[in-house]
């Protein structure tokens, strides 16, 4: 299946949830926040969501500072 993630068109497997796609991508889920289809997901949710063919995701990583 083909979804949208930053802009750029990616295949996945299907049943791909959205920490496995956080993780494939080498960032930790604890420091992004992900957007899907122009909502806020949860974090604790991250785990549970399957991503759907056509989804449009926006993921924004933190980095900290000093």
């Amino acid at each position: 299946m083909k979804i949208m993630c930053n802009g750029e068109t990616k295949e996945l497997a299907p049943d791909t949830t959205l920490v496995s796609l956080i993780r494939n991508m080498d960032l930790n889920p604890d420091t992004v926040v992900a957007e899907c289809d122009g909502k806020i997901i949860k974090r604790d949710e991250y785990d549970t969501m399957v991503l759907s063919e056509g989804n449009i995701l926006e993921l924004i990583r933190f980095v900290e500072g000093g």
